[in-house]
């Protein structure tokens, strides 16, 4: 349940979030009635709801980075933060970018699924290693991440999860839940990142069931 209302009173605040609710339309490819919930809540401080906005619009540009590749990436991302709003339009915005239901739902066995290619596997091992607490990159993983992108594009695809991660949290700290972009369609299913032992955590057994079985999003 969200924790606090929305702010939107004024003129800076209006206009932002106006333009943030045509800019999440046009990502989503549809409009739902909480869909810009996270920016309601940033616009109770109007200097910082301006500043975020830009950091997303200036991510938003950026396209070094083949674009499927980065959506799966920021989808892994928003899984292993168990964001009920990110895996919600993550997935939205995954199936228009062709990522299939089959996929969707492979993600937490990535590393064994036909599924994926090598490269999906290896952004999707950044993914996971820098959503882990500690964050887990090895040089071996960043020299492979070298092999295939340059500097700038490594930034590009760094810059991505670590805003996923920062979304996730922010608005799992303020209660903001799914927005219902998914309603009755198949979903990415929250995850845990390996644990530094080797095995991997999990929050709760039904994540582990929701993935074997499925997940379909009824979020009203």
């Amino acid at each position: 349940m969200k924790r606090i209302e929305g702010a939107g009173s004024g003129l800076v605040a209006r206009v932002a979030l106006r333009l943030a609710r045509r800019k999440t339309r046009q990502i989503a490819g549809a409009e739902t009635e909480r869909m810009i919930e996270p920016l309601e809540a940033y616009a109770h401080l109007p200097s910082l709801i301006l500043g975020y906005g830009a950091l997303e619009e200036a991510t938003g540009r950026l396209h070094r980075v083949d674009h499927r590749v980065k959506v799966l990436a920021e989808l892994k991302a928003a899984t292993l933060t168990q964001c009920e709003y990110c895996i919600d339009i993550g997935s939205q915005i995954a199936a228009r970018a062709g990522i299939t239901e089959d996929q969707l739902l492979a993600l937490p066995r990535y590393r064994d699924s036909e599924l994926f290619d090598e490269l999906e596997k290896l952004v999707l091992d950044y993914a996971v290693g820098m959503s882990s607490t500690p964050v887990a990159v090895s040089d071996e993983l960043f020299g492979q991440l070298r092999a295939r992108f340059d500097d700038a594009q490594i930034v590009e695809l760094t810059n991505i999860i670590a805003l996923e991660n920062m979304r996730g949290r922010f608005n799992l700290a303020l209660g903001i839940g799914s927005s219902g972009f998914r309603e009755g369609l198949v979903c990415a299913v929250p995850d845990r990142a390996p644990a530094q032992d080797g095995s991997t955590a999990r929050a709760d057994p039904a994540v582990g069931a929701a993935a074997d079985a499925g997940s379909v999003s009824t979020a009203a």
